[in-house]
């Protein structure tokens, strides 16, 4: 069931991207009287899934998801149909239309990338507001359990109260920079201390196999599910139970529980719970890995009621939503561009976390929450139309290069050059999908 929401929600996203990306491309091209002679979600290598002509245009699913395309008549694309570039231009064809309209044509899918993660960022903020946690609030840091953090000096109880000299009020303070974070401030038992991270430090994290998240969260433990072939199968617990005492001794937070039962391994141990308002005890066995075998629960309000954090909410009206998705698209925007400057700078060796299709799969949740689906959606929106504009020839971008060349030196550069530059464009592109999806490969196989 996990595999299928995970790629239900892939397919969607992805199938919703490349369709609206596609008629950024349609529209305009129909608009300047362009014929577009196919309209395709996915390539339709040797043959279609299903298709249809309506007009002069030919509506598609291809077979294979590697994303989609309009082919465009009288334009050097990944089709290379020199046939049709060797008779003369036509007045519906791309090459015959003036610079100006072909260059919005080729901007036309970039832009709707940008418009539909603006959109999505807007109704967002309207919808669902901004949650966060206060500094303040998190009395006793946070949990550090990553081992590149461990390597570095990072401890479960740290206080982060700056981020590159700048103080720290939120907890998305502490994570949304983390691209490009240098130094990182903190209160250790009433200490301050600095803790500066290496230029390779992306490249590290990638090369690591660890689940989770960096700086985390600390939180009870609440009972989640008692397995019926753990040692405490037998025991009255209710979901949502949060122990209290091991033995007597206060547990404030999950974090401290593997430690603690260490000591108790095979052993009967006295614990005490809260449920509801009410505090109960129970008995309860230690197997002989210093575990309970209960499964832990989470339900981040509750915890917020009990004084563990504090955790805000800012509501927007209408009006002020389209403000507030403005900030998250400039800030994701800018973090994608940061992104970028690292994975080409060999020295930070943030390319070893460059992934494929299986790292996009990967990024969607096992649960289907429509907030997280449309936040993601929106991120790889902008992702798209970034690396559409780069400047490769088989790419938006490198078609923009040379219109833009055209436009400003009044000389078109010749088909026959379009044509070479296409070829190389395509190869650096099988380059960069093979490194990408060889990175997927190679981190399954030894991390």
């Amino acid at each position: 069931m996990e595999f299928i929401i995970k790629i239900g929600q892939f397919l969607l996203s992805l199938s919703l991207l490349i369709v609206l990306h596609e008629l950024g491309h349609f529209i305009p091209a129909k608009l300047f009287k362009t014929r577009v002679e196919k309209f395709y979600l996915f390539f339709d290598v040797k043959y279609s899934l299903f298709k249809k002509k309506i007009g002069e245009t030919v509506y598609g699913i291809g077979w294979l998801p590697l994303g989609g395309y309009v082919k465009i008549s009288g334009m050097i694309d990944e089709s290379m149909d020199k046939e049709q570039m060797a008779l003369p231009p036509q007045p519906w064809e791309f090459r015959s239309k003036p610079a100006w309209q072909r260059l919005i044509i080729m901007l036309g899918g970039v832009f709707v990338n940008f418009v539909l993660a603006y959109v999505i960022y807007v109704i967002m903020s309207f919808t669902y507001g901004d949650t966060d946690v206060t500094a303040k609030s998190m009395k006793d840091g946070y949990w550090i359990d990553n081992p590149l953090l461990v390597d570095l000096g990072f401890k479960t109880g740290d206080k982060i109260i700056a981020v590159d000299g700048q103080k720290v009020d939120s907890h998305l303070d502490v994570v949304k920079n983390i691209i490009k974070t240098e130094k990182y401030t903190i209160d250790r038992n009433g200490e301050t201390v600095d803790l500066q991270l290496p230029v390779d430090f992306l490249g590290q994290l990638s090369s690591r196999k660890v689940k989770g998240g960096l700086f985390k969260l600390r939180f009870p433990f609440m009972v989640g599910e008692v397995s019926d072939t753990m040692v405490n199968k037998g025991v009255d617990l209710k979901e949502g139970d949060i122990l209290l005492t091991v033995d007597n001794k206060p547990l404030r937070y999950y974090d401290e529980v593997g430690d603690r039962l260490m000591a108790y391994k095979n052993q009967t141990i006295t614990s005490t719970f809260l449920r509801g308002t009410e505090t109960i005890t129970r008995q309860l066995q230690v197997n002989n890995d210093g575990k309970l075998g209960i499964m832990p629960g989470e339900d981040a309000k509750r915890f917020d009621a009990l004084g563990y954090y504090d955790k805000t909410l800012k509501e927007y009206t209408f009006l002020e939503s389209f403000v507030g998705g403005k900030d998250k698209f400039v800030d994701q925007v800018g973090g994608y561009f940061d992104q970028l400057g690292k994975i080409f700078s060999p020295s930070t060796g943030a390319y070893k976390g460059v992934g494929g299709f299986k790292a996009i799969y990967d990024v969607f949740p096992s649960t289907w929450i429509w907030q997280n689906f449309w936040g993601l959606t929106a991120f790889l929106s902008i992702m798209l139309g970034v690396l559409n504009l780069l400047p490769i020839p088989a790419l938006d971008g490198g078609h923009v290069v040379f219109l833009l060349f055209e436009i400003v030196s009044g000389r078109k550069p010749s088909e026959k050059f379009l044509e070479k530059a296409q070829v190389v464009g395509f190869f650096i592109l099988i380059a960069l999908v093979l490194f990408a999806n060889g990175n997927d490969i190679f981190k399954a196989i030894f991390n």
